[in-house]
């Protein structure tokens, strides 16, 4: 793409220029986390360096600053995913906490008999806290099925709402196979049956456009360092009517109206929330990622990255054994596969000897694994820095690590 200058947004990432075992690095290990440009950076350093301050709390010019400085990030979060009001968006560690959030707060409504619908692609934090509601009530996962390709059986997921379905809970993109789910198609068939859907968005907000408003979904969450943010930061968009609803996640400092011993009463939104300390200078840094990705663009973005994952996908095909894992036709720029028989931490620490940073396992998603018949898989995925080149080079080397382990 000739608008699309990638050498120049590769100079923004310090770490793509460094040596692994002496050779040039080739990180493809962006669906677990991707790298930081220096402007993060940069905004990290000057608030520690020059406002740092608890926010909300103070009267002095550093708190005010800060406070500033993380509200300003709330709105462009806001802006970001489209989110009606500001007050829908809470800040939590990470896409994981914010489902646990959903889940203990708003499971609190749940009785005995509910059931939640999830894929059978989820991601462990999409299952793990709604398992744990069974601590508290008898409510029943029930699961959506997909086809060999990693594609949702939609018939399938409409035939499991029954007048005990209560929530559905679902991956905008697996973070195993790539499949981007049609879940604006999935959110109007769970609101005809008057049940709320909370999206699991971490693999999407990174890769292509996101709107809440338009999806119509309950809650979305995401989190800030597969965007090229600071780690530790995640986002809970909820629509206003269910966030004022729920209880407090948790109890402490800052989200409190008034306390006694007898009685307390809680904060407006968002921070009704969010107790404690926040990450207040990660959470300034990551409207610094936000607004490193707007000039950018994600449709181009997702072009860029998309050419690269049709690219590298013909050229794996033409290695003997090669198995490839999600071929859904509408597909993120993720690739999981295995060499034949090969073990793929075998494959992904002879990869990593070459330079070449992969992810092996089972990717926090073993139901998939079992839907998949193997123990985990080598998983290659892209960001927007990655190169033409940096696939030749990732695709030689598998094949020199194809020709090791036959």
């Amino acid at each position: 793409m000739e608008s699309y200058d990638v050498n120049r947004l590769r100079a923004d990432f310090p770490a793509l220029s460094r040596k692994v075992y002496n050779r040039q690095l080739v990180y493809l290990d962006n669906t677990a986390t991707s790298q930081t440009p220096r402007q993060v950076v940069k905004s990290i350093e000057h608030s520690y360096y020059n406002t740092k301050a608890n926010v909300h709390r103070g009267v002095h010019t550093l708190s005010q600053e800060m406070t500033a400085l993380q509200e300003a990030a709330r709105e462009r979060v806001r802006g970001w995913v489209n989110a009606p009001s500001t007050d829908e968006v809470i800040f939590t560690r990470g896409t994981t906490e914010a489902i646990n959030l959903v889940a203990a707060s708003y499971g609190t409504f749940f009785k005995d008999g509910d059931e939640i619908i999830v894929s059978v692609m989820e991601h462990h934090a999409n299952i793990v806290p709604w398992q744990l509601l069974q601590n508290r009530v008898n409510v029943k996962l029930r699961v959506i099925p997909m086809d060999d390709r990693g594609v949702l059986d939609l018939d399938a997921y409409r035939n499991l709402f029954n007048s005990h379905t209560a929530m559905v809970a679902v991956a905008h993109v697996s973070n195993v196979l790539g499949t981007v789910n049609p879940v604006a198609e999935m959110i109007s068939e769970a609101h005809s049956h008057g049940v709320p859907v909370l999206v699991d968005g971490a693999q999407a907000v990174a890769h292509q456009r996101v709107d809440v408003k338009a999806l119509d979904c309950d809650f979305y969450a995401f989190s800030s360092h597969k965007m090229y943010g600071p780690s530790g930061v995640g986002v809970l968009y909820g629509k206003r009517e269910l966030l004022e609803k729920m209880p407090p996640y948790q109890g402490g400092g800052e989200m409190i109206g008034n306390v006694s011993f007898e009685h307390t009463t809680f904060a407006e939104l968002p921070f009704k929330f969010e107790a404690g300390t926040p990450d207040f200078i990660d959470i300034a840094a990551f409207k610094s990622a936000i607004d490193y990705l707007q000039p950018i663009g994600m449709d181009a973005i997702a072009a860029h990255e998309h050419e690269l994952l049709e690219y590298t996908t013909s050229r794996l095909l033409e290695i003997p054994g090669m198995r490839i894992f999600g071929t859904a036709p509408d597909k993120d720029a993720i690739i999981s596969f295995l060499i034949g028989d090969a073990h793929h931490y075998d494959t992904g620490m002879l990869l990593d000897k070459l330079g070449i940073a992969v992810r092996t396992g089972h990717h926090c998603a073993e139901p998939l694994m079992h839907r998949l018949g193997i123990e985990g898989t080598v998983r290659a995925s892209f960001g927007l820095y990655n190169t033409i080149e940096e696939c030749d080079t990732f695709i030689a080397a598998v094949k020199r690590v194809a020709m090791m382990l036959a």
